[in-house]
């Protein structure tokens, strides 16, 4: 007897319009959630291409948010019809103290709707570089590359960066419209060399390894150009002159895939020390410290 009136005691509570929002609210997420569980299972069935399968795994997730949301703020506004006018009556209230969310919202939205990058893309934001591996409302991530790592190599690391700071640091795409990024290696050798012959030698290496061919780099060039003012006149490579101090710089400048930088410049790096070795007339330069002695050594002796 006492079980059945405490029951009785309880069921009044339940019955209250605050509870029922509750109870019903809590049915709503559990239906919404098990609606996601489906959708997602559907999807790795059905879909094989990973980047294809991600996306509409982020999309489907974010539909069965918004329209739940719709759902549980009629069960708590009725009187509400319009989900604009609902967040109109809450913005005053909750920009100061929410601005970080709202601002994450916002680069979302942004990211979403501009597209500056995507899942898959290189970029720099601000201090941070790395490949785009995972997208959402608030935040995306990246696996990072470079800082202690050179030549853009990945580091190991997952970088979360908010979704807000899209708006605050200069972005870097390194595959959005131009696919190629153009490379220098630098080639210093000394004042007694034969630069000029050391020059042809580079100018060979670099056409060797020319990864990238013209009418492939032309076709992108056009494609990229529709949307971006991009162009260039000479797409082979080229090795430029200029004197150091500790010798004669010969810069290779050539094209390259956005991710072979480090794997080109060790096979051009080989085949330099290769050719180099071959000629007795080419010598590297190093800083070193030498005595001129102008009675002996100038030209006019």
């Amino acid at each position: 007897m006492e079980i059945v009136d405490k029951l009785a005691e309880i069921i009044p509570y339940i019955n209250t319009p605050f509870v029922i929002k509750i109870i019903k609210s809590i049915i709503i997420i559990l239906i919404f959630w098990l609606l996601n569980i489906i959708i997602r299972k559907i999807i790795f069935k059905n879909i094989k291409d990973i980047k294809v399968r991600y996306r509409w795994k982020k999309i489907s997730g974010y539909f069965i948010i918004v329209i739940g949301a719709i759902f549980i703020s009629r069960i708590w506004y009725e009187g509400v019809q319009s989900l604009a006018t609902y967040f109109g009556l809450l913005s005053a209230g909750i920009a100061i103290a929410l601005k970080d969310l709202i601002a994450n919202i916002a680069g979302w939205i942004y990211i979403i709707s501009r597209r500056p990058f995507e899942v898959g893309d290189r970029i720099q934001l601000g201090e941070n570089a790395g490949d785009i591996i995972d997208q959402s409302i608030f935040e995306f991530s990246i696996l990072e590359i470079g800082n202690w790592v050179d030549a853009d190599q990945s580091t190991g690391r997952i970088v979360h960066i908010p979704n807000g700071k899209i708006f605050m640091n200069e972005l870097a795409n390194y595959d959005k419209g131009f696919k190629y990024i153009w490379n220098e290696i630098p080639v210093l050798i000394t004042f007694e060399s034969n630069w000029q012959k050391a020059k042809q030698v580079l100018t060979v290496i670099a056409d060797k390894h020319k990864e990238i061919t013209s009418q492939k780099v032309e076709k992108q060039i056009k494609k990229a150009a529709q949307k971006y003012m991009i162009y260039y006149n000479n797409l082979t490579p080229i090795v430029y002159t200029d004197v150091k101090d500790s010798g004669i710089m010969l810069t290779i400048r050539y094209l390259c895939e956005t991710r072979n930088r480090r794997g080109s410049e060790q096979e051009i790096w080989e085949d330099i020390l290769i050719e180099f070795a071959k000629n007795n007339d080419i010598d590297l330069a190093y800083p070193t410290i030498r005595f001129y002695d102008n009675l002996k050594e100038s030209k006019g002796n």
